[in-house]
């Protein structure tokens, strides 16, 4: 199978370029800058050099492929409406070249707004500025086959640069490790090479489903994961009120723990890496400070 596979450089993009081409399948991926593009191409992969606003080499891309997975999105959260527009723009430009082809098209969202314990054939959530899981399920209604990926909050792996990080860096800051209320909240988590393997076998099995969710951890306590990065931290690990989080509090409070049975069962698909609290308890994810991420109080999704 040919695959075009847009966020091709990206944290859940680049393992499932790695998983595809293991597997031996030909994969074209989108690189913006020559940089990505060369480390693309060391891969193995061919390389479309274009943005996400280049839309007709997207559909060109889309249209000479077997099948096409969307992980790209622009994580710069303090213009999140309109990188939520612009990922809307992009599913519908891969739709159009697939349209009436029975080519599918896999499209990534995450789990927020979703209620506790959803199944993959709910609808997607009302809430919030991310529409990639309606735009897709729209698509299928004009004759594309279409389907979301919705992964865990937390993809991990030691590299992870997304929400996990995020609190870590918040402990550095603040000298505490916090949870808001009683900390009961539960994200879910995912090890990234499992999520990328998800991608491919959803493909292989035709994308029978509007939607998949790829989550290993179901339900993690926010209180667990905080317990976690006081301790590697030596850090307290205390209650606080949202105001501590900032433009995080959406996601720090929110309940994001869904139910995979289906997706395991239609795909075959058994998570083998690391639960997401084991894996945050190594000391590679503590070794390097990083920036923290400003995100919006909508509650931003990968």
């Amino acid at each position: 199978m040919h695959v075009f596979v847009t966020g091709a450089t990206g944290w859940v993009g680049s393992a499932v370029i790695d998983d595809l081409l293991m597997a031996g399948h030909r994969v074209t991926g989108l690189a913006r800058s020559d940089d990505k593009a060369a480390a693309l191409a060391a891969t193995g992969a061919k390389v479309v050099r274009a943005t996400l606003d280049d839309l007709d080499a997207l559909r060109d891309a889309a249209a000479a492929a077997d099948a096409v997975i969307h992980t790209a999105f622009d994580h710069d959260f303090s213009k999140f409406a309109e990188s939520a527009e612009q990922d809307r723009r992009v599913i519908e430009a891969l739709g159009s070249a697939l349209r009436g082809s029975g080519r599918p098209l896999l499209v990534t969202s995450g789990l927020s707004g979703l209620a506790r314990g959803a199944i993959e054939s709910d609808p997607p959530a009302a809430t919030g500025l991310r529409k990639s899981d309606a735009t897709a399920q729209a698509l299928t209604r004009r004759g594309v086959r279409a389907a979301t990926v919705r992964l865990a909050p937390s993809v991990h792996g030691l590299g992870d640069h997304g929400f996990v990080l995020t609190l870590i860096r918040l402990a550095q800051e603040t000298g505490v490790s916090a949870y808001i209320g009683e900390g009961k909240n539960c994200w879910s988590g995912v090890y990234r090479q499992d999520a990328a393997r998800a991608y491919r076998l959803a493909l292989e099995q035709g994308v029978t489903e509007l939607a998949y969710h790829v989550v290993a951890d179901e339900s993690v306590p926010f209180k667990a994961i905080a317990e976690v990065i006081g301790r590697r931290l030596g850090l307290p690990v205390e209650s606080r009120g949202r105001e501590h989080f900032g433009g995080f509090a959406n996601m720090a409070g929110a309940d994001m723990s869904v139910s995979s049975a289906r997706t395991r069962e239609l795909l075959g698909w058994m998570p083998q890496g690391p639960d997401l609290l084991a894996d945050l308890d190594q000391p590679g994810y503590y070794a390097k400070a990083r920036p923290m991420q400003v995100l919006s109080t909508s509650g931003g999704l990968r």
